[in-house]
C-alpha cells in the first residue's frame, strides 16, 4: 500500500521514530501532486478541497510505501479513531492503492466552510475526493 503524505510524515526521522521497536515497514518512494486539494495550517496541517475545484489547486507531498502494520501505526499517530483525521482512498489512473490523512477541519481550528455539508465529514471527504481530486504524478 503507499501513502500520500505532506505533513510530519514527510520527515524520515518521525517515520523512523514511529515505527521504532515494531516489525512495521515504510520506504519513501519518491515525490507526488494531488491536484483539487489545498493544504493548509492550523493546529496540524490538512487539506481542504481546492476553491470550486480548482484543478490547477494541488499538494505536493511525498509517496510511503508501507506495510499494514506501519499504515496501523500512522493511523493511530494521524488520531484516525479519534476522528482527529480520515484516511482516504485517493483515485490513481493505475491499479495502486494510495491513502492520504484529511484532518477535521473543526478540530485543527481551519475554516470548515470548504467541507460544508449536512453529511457526515468521514462521507463528505470520501465523496469529494473521489469526484475531485486526481494524482498529478508520482516521482520515483
Amino acid at each position: 500500500m503507499q501513502l500520500f503524505v505532506y505533513g510530519t510524515l514527510t520527515d524520515p526521522t518521525r517515520v523512523e521514530a514511529l515505527l521504532e521497536e515494531t516489525d512495521a515497514t515504510a520506504a519513501f518512494e519518491g515525490s507526488a501532486t494531488l491536484e483539487g486539494l489545498e493544504r493548509v495550517e492550523g493546529r496540524y496541517p490538512t487539506l481542504v478541497p481546492a476553491p470550486d475545484a480548482d484543478p490547477e489547486s494541488s499538494v505536493e507531498g511525498q509517496i510511503l510505501t508501507v506495510d499494514e502494520a506501519a499504515l496501523e501505526r500512522f493511523d493511530r499517530y494521524e488520531g484516525v479513531d479519534q476522528g482527529l483525521y480520515v484516511r482516504v482512498a485517493v483515485p490513481t489512473t493505475d491499479e495502486r492503492k494510495l491513502w492520504t490523512y484529511v484532518g477535521d477541519p473543526d478540530r485543527l481550528g481551519v475554516d470548515a466552510s470548504d467541507w460544508a455539508t449536512d453529511d457526515h465529514f468521514r462521507d463528505a471527504i470520501r465523496r469529494y475526493v473521489a469526484r475531485h481530486v486526481t494524482v498529478g504524478g508520482i516521482h520515483e
